[in-house]
């Protein structure tokens, strides 16, 4: 799988948000402290000073960028890495975009534009939906996918517990981007946003079990 494009561009988005950083620390009254941490609501919970916030998205960036640049080089199982690129692109790409709504997030306010809280929780249900569509896609590895010692091992039920996770992960998107957008309270948004969570990641994970002990079942 090459990543060069993928490395590249990121490195380049990363250079213009710490530009934007700088130039939106300016704007700001000395002391200015700026989320960097949002809770399970969508709510910020962590501040930092005004430029080490701006600048913790691209720094973010750069490091995502060169974990999913190494994930070819370290993969054990080549053979099959392609199958999985589809998964590794849509994740890279995804995340390119949700650190640069965050850097919005942070540093807008500063040119008079602030967007709301919520388009953090609105970009992660996004990235879940485009995940889950991918999923499917992937075959056995190391890094990508949903790795269980069941499904690594077997083929079949890696495809059968990608195609259920990934409609699972695709509903878990939906349900966090339709309570970013209704008037409930933090309380039933942080509930929906975590019971989404463990929905998407934990059945999968049993399901793989179940087929595993089907199987040994019928031999």
């Amino acid at each position: 799988m090459k990543v060069r494009d993928l490395l590249v561009v990121s490195l380049l988005v990363a250079a213009g948000m710490v530009v934007f950083a700088f130039v939106a620390e300016a704007r700001m009254a000395d002391g200015a402290q700026l989320p960097i941490h949002w809770n399970a609501a969508g709510q910020p919970d962590q501040f930092a000073p005004a430029l080490q916030a701006l600048l913790f998205p691209a720094g973010l960036l750069v490091l995502i960028a060169l974990l999913f640049a190494a994930i070819p080089f370290m993969e054990p199982l080549q053979e099959k890495l392609e199958g999985s690129a589809p998964v590794l692109r849509v994740s890279w790409i995804g995340l390119i975009g949700l650190m640069v709504l965050i850097e919005a997030v942070i540093g807008l306010p500063a040119f008079g534009i602030t967007l709301p809280v919520n388009a953090i929780m609105l970009g992660s249900g996004a990235l879940l939906i485009l995940v889950g569509n991918a999923l499917p896609k992937s075959r056995p590895g190391f890094f990508v996918g949903i790795r269980t010692p069941w499904t690594i091992t077997d083929t079949d039920i890696w495809v059968a517990t990608h195609r259920l996770g990934g409609k699972l992960m695709m509903l878990a998107g939906a349900a966090i981007v339709v309570a970013a957008l209704l008037p409930i309270s933090p309380e039933a948004t942080a509930i929906v946003m975590l019971t989404a969570v463990f929905v998407a990641a934990g059945i999968p994970i049993a399901y793989s079990w179940w087929l595993w002990r089907q199987k040994q079942g019928a031999a």
